[in-house]
Order: C-alpha cells, then structure tokens, then sequence
C-alpha cells in the first residue's frame, strides 16, 4: 500500500534551497536543497528502498582485504552518516500542465539535466563509500537500486520537505514553485552519507541567480 506523506516544517532543510549549474556557463540550471527525513519520508523511503542503504557500495569490489578496510572505515563513520533527501527542481520553460510535443520535448530536455546531474553527483558519493540513489522522474522508480519496485511520488516529496503547493487537476497533483508556478520538474536525489561530505560536494557547483542565467562569479 502506498505510504501517504503529510505537510511538514522547514527544519528538515541542512542546506536551504539555492540554484547551481553543472558547469560554469551552463543555461541548465537546477535548484538544490539538502534535508534530514522527517518522519513522512522515512516511511516513505522505506516503502520504496527498504534497507538497501545499509549495504556499502564498496561490497562490489572482489578484493576481500580492502572491503574489509573500507567497510571498518564505513562503521567507523556510522555515527555521522544520515538519510538525506535531495530534492532538486528545475524552471521549465512552458507550463508542464500544458500537452504537445514542444511540452515533451522540454519534457525530455529537463529529464537529460536531471540524469546527467544525478548520476555524476551520486558517483561522487558512493566513490567515497556511502549510498546515494536517484529517482527516475519518468517512472518514479530508483535508477540505481534495479530490484526495488515501488514508486515515489516527487509531487508528495516536495510538498513535505519544502512546503511548495500542491493542487489537484482531476486525478493528477501539480506541483505549483514559489517562484515558477508549474513551469517546475521536480526530481529527487537520497543517500546515506554525513551532511557535511554532502554540503562539501555541493560547494563545487557554480550558483545561479534566480533572476538571469548568469553565473555568479
């Protein structure tokens, strides 16, 4: 049964919401935000990847000396490692609602962004042995964790981690961003690993204004 996620505070947020680039000079821009789960999203984590990020990603590795070195260094860093919530939206540049092919188009343009995003920042995590996934936005299914089967809703997530607005359009829930309305495509990247390799990570992203695409020097 799916789990239902309820409206919370702000005090989840680590790291408040700011707009990055992957690259300097980019025009693919993706607002960011770093959260501890509250109670809503730990069942609904749970519900989609069970315990999957209590296996080290390092187990892979055929040499038993240095997974036994790196899984001694990951209990070492147990007491320091939480389960973050990345959510990640991006400023779509027609109204989502809306049906067409330009839509999809766009559509398939803010998928790219997220992806390429995605994979490079959880690679950079589980590189220095923590877990990281990212939800596929098209299916709402782990893009990493192949054998999980149960879908998580990005609309809900946003709504509880970030309080954005959500309205009903028949059977639909539409996200609608402070800034963006729902010209807004919403993805979300979770790990367990210390907020503070998290925030170190994040660092290297060049940030955005809100109000150009210009990158701030």
């Amino acid at each position: 049964e799916k789990v239902k996620m309820t409206k919370t505070s702000s005090s989840s947020a680590i790291a408040p919401p700011r707009l990055i680039s992957q690259t300097i000079g980019s025009t693919d821009s993706l607002e960011i935000s770093v959260h501890s789960l509250p109670k809503p999203l730990i069942r609904e984590f749970r519900h989609v990847f069970g315990d999957k990020y209590l296996t080290s990603v390092m187990n892979d590795d055929d040499d038993d000396e240095k997974n036994s070195n790196e899984s001694l260094s990951m209990l070492q860093q147990k007491g320091s490692c939480e389960l973050l919530a990345i959510p990640t939206n991006q400023h779509a540049r027609h109204d989502l609602v809306a049906i067409g092919d330009e839509i999809e188009r766009e559509k398939d343009r803010l998928l790219n962004v997220f992806l390429d995003f995605g994979q490079e920042f959880t690679s950079k995590l589980r590189a220095v042995g923590n877990w990281a996934d990212f939800i596929d936005p098209c299916s709402g299914l782990p893009m990493l964790s192949l054998d999980c089967n149960k879908v998580y809703s990005e609309v809900d997530g946003m709504e509880c981690l970030l309080n954005y607005k959500v309205h009903n359009a028949g059977f639909c829930k539409i996200l609608t961003h402070p800034k963006w309305g729902s010209s807004v495509y919403p993805a979300t990247i979770f790990c367990y690993a210390p907020p503070q390799v998290v925030n170190e990570i994040l660092k290297d992203y060049p940030s955005v204004s809100y109000d150009t695409t210009k990158t701030k020097k």
